[in-house]
């Protein structure tokens, strides 16, 4: 590990954690972690003309680590274990229709823009979390580095505005709003859910993990009718 990706590692890692103390200062769907960090990430590479090639292995390193830190989101499922269970089929079928709903809308959106072959793919996948998303990207044949991009943006936008729809439309159920942010913005919707409590947290861990599961089915399959 040479000295600019140990560095860059560092900072990643400070900046995040600055980050957090800020949301928890200043809570606002538009202070969220991941906003703010990228935000300063990306400026200070600019400012000391760091590219994006040479920050690859730091990146490397912390994708890598998102597989423990999403099974790590099990414990939140762990506590509620006994509600989950009690609304089991009502959560099933909820994160079933709502896969299906993401996955129709995506391919169907981006036929009809008429975009290429390689944004289809990428932003069929755009609602399952990022280890996922690049697996089941490559199996359609797409640009893992592009779809990683559409997920991370499907997820901002998701912890932005998610609860804001959800109050919108008078969803208060803890149940049903974790599950819709779980659905449809994977990690960084359900870190937005926990926020909101440890229900909603674990709703969205569910959400997050059985959508990941019927998305990487469901996808070929639908890619293919659409095709």
């Amino acid at each position: 590990m040479n000295t600019l990706t140990l560095f860059s590692l560092c900072l990643t890692v400070a900046v995040y954690i600055a980050a957090r103390k800020f949301a928890e200062k200043f809570p606002s769907p538009l202070t969220i972690p991941l906003v703010t960090a990228s935000a300063f990430m990306i400026i200070f590479f600019l400012l000391f003309d760091i590219s994006y090639d040479q920050y690859g292995t730091s990146k490397s390193i912390i994708t890598y680590l998102l597989g423990p830190a999403t099974v790590a989101l099990a414990v939140p499922m762990y506590m509620h274990r006994e509600i989950i269970r009690e609304k089991f089929w009502n959560v099933i079928c909820g994160i079933l229709i709502g896969t299906c709903s993401t996955i129709i809308a995506a391919v169907s959106l981006s036929k009809m823009l008429h975009l290429s072959e390689t944004i289809q793919t990428a932003s069929a996948v755009k609602a399952i979390t990022t280890p996922v998303a690049i697996d089941t990207v490559k199996i359609l044949e797409g640009d893992p580095t592009l779809a990683a991009t559409f997920v991370v943006a499907s997820g901002i936008t998701g912890a932005i505005m998610g609860s804001t729809i959800l109050n919108f439309f008078r969803i208060h159920d803890p149940l049903a709003r974790g599950l819709g942010m779980g659905t449809v913005s994977h990690g960084i919707g359900t870190s937005q859910a926990l926020n909101e409590g440890s229900l909603q947290g674990a709703a969205a861990s569910v959400a997050m993990s059985v959508a990941a599961i019927l998305t990487s089915i469901l996808l070929p399959l639908f890619y293919q009718i659409f095709a």
